[in-house]
């Protein structure tokens, strides 16, 4: 690698194709590849060696991937490995696990080389940057006042560059995968609902032949009969085509999530476009659909919308979702973590709400979006953190502490605007956002 430090790659496959694939591969490229071929047999290699990244398989005899990812995490010793799973190109559920649980990316089989590549080398950038940033910050509290101001400054251009990173790589994972599944649903979609009208059309045809011979043959055969009355043909002519009716609202019903997901996955060009952020809030709501519905557990959460009229704005459409993302994510967890301690009854008494107004603020002109919920809030010491580089609340795996820190980078850094959070214990939190018309 030309005097540059030779980096190690862990590749944990059963598959002796793939291992030879990506062994080859990645040594021309210029890494040192170590290779196991199930989880307790990298497990082993762990425990004498550490490498720089971990390439992970999720589906391997004895211990899976995602077993193997948490053992990874509980050890202190090598928990800040990055891991980057490797699954099948449709398995979304799989890439979703994976990600909960630690890992920093997927790749998609059949490998694709240069994605390969450059997704290790962005999270190993990644991470050089991020030990880099933990030393920073061990040695601050050992210098003295006179190189502070410019330790805190490279700092902060380190925080920085890695914000920018995870950002970038968050975004594009995320819109590709969103976009991909988008694309995936609109082939079959289409054949579908192209064919929807034929099915209909020549179920009427049908229909109104069978009518002409009840006309024409008002006595039809005993056998004939006895079929009419087994089918019921009456019920079958009323309801054949409300049933073509019912498969057509459907279609319709994919198209609009289909259409959504292409919204909330935009790409964003180098400059901004106009947007209409309401849509932008609905694509995001939609895709978080599933979390809103009611469960065994507890009933529906409330989503109350109170839109502003006001025209489209100039933004970046794609890391405006983003942020409508964490928020109304962050909402939902605070929701469901409120109602753990409710009855089904309680919470139907007094139901999780999420609220979302926008308006044009007449003295700045400004627009502004309010995202609310009535969860468990939080302390003012939690509050005056919420929008610090990598502090968070939850529990480790569940939360990187860079949502909201994005999201403030997003708002006032690239669109000059201002997020702020108004919450109280036990009552709910607000988030306000401020955006230039």
């Amino acid at each position: 690698m030309n005097g540059i430090e030779q980096k190690t790659i862990l590749v944990v496959d059963d598959n002796p194709t793939n291992i030879k694939v990506l062994f080859d591969f990645l040594r021309n490229s210029g890494f040192k590849v170590l290779v196991a071929k199930d989880g307790e047999n990298a497990l082993s290699k762990l425990a004498e060696v550490t490498p720089d990244l971990i390439l992970l398989d999720v589906m391997m005899p004895g211990i899976d991937g995602f077993e193997t990812c948490r053992r990874i995490k509980d050890n202190i010793a090598i928990q800040m490995i990055p891991v980057i799973f490797m699954t099948a190109l449709s398995d979304t559920e799989h890439k979703v696990k994976g990600l909960s649980l630690g890992g920093v990316d997927y790749i998609t089989k059949p490998f694709q080389q240069e994605e390969v590549l450059a997704r290790i080398n962005m999270h190993l950038k990644l991470h050089f940057l991020t030990k880099e940033l933990a030393k920073k910050n061990a040695q601050l509290s050992e210098l003295n006042t006179s190189l502070q101001e410019k330790v805190e400054e490279r700092t902060a251009e380190l925080k920085k560059a890695q914000s920018h990173l995870v950002l970038h790589e968050k975004m594009s994972s995320l819109g590709q995968l969103v976009a991909g599944i988008a694309h995936e649903i609109n082939n079959p979609l289409s054949f579908i609902s192209g064919n929807l009208k034929y099915a209909n059309d020549y179920a009427q045809d049908l229909i109104n032949l069978i009518k002409l011979y009840q006309k024409y043959y008002p006595e039809p055969e005993p056998e004939i009969a006895d079929e009419i009355s087994t089918l019921e043909l009456s019920y079958l002519v009323e309801d054949f085509p409300q049933l073509i009716a019912s498969m057509r609202e459907g279609t319709n019903r994919i198209t609009q999530i289909s259409q959504s997901m292409r919204t909330f996955s935009r790409a964003d060009s180098d400059a901004k476009v106009l947007f209409n952020i309401h849509e932008g809030l609905d694509s995001t709501l939609l895709i978080l659909k599933h979390r809103l519905k009611a469960s065994e557990q507890r009933p529906a959460i409330e989503v109350i919308k109170e839109y502003g009229d006001f025209p489209e704005i100039e933004c970046y459409p794609g890391q405006l979702n983003q942020v409508f993302m964490n928020l109304l994510a962050n909402a939902i967890d605070a929701l469901e973590e409120s109602d753990r301690d409710r009855t089904f009854a309680e919470i139907e008494a007094q139901p999780s709400k999420i609220a979302i107004s926008t308006e044009i603020d007449p003295n700045t002109e400004r627009v502004i979006i309010r995202i609310q919920d009535n969860g468990i809030g939080m302390t003012a010491e939690i509050k005056q953190k919420v929008f610090d580089y990598l502090f968070t609340t939850k529990s480790v795996g569940q939360g990187t502490g860079l949502g909201l820190s994005i999201a403030r980078q997003i708002v006032e850094d690239k669109h000059g605007g201002k997020i702020s959070c108004n919450s109280i214990l036990g009552q709910g939190t607000e988030f306000t956002i401020a955006l230039p018309k």
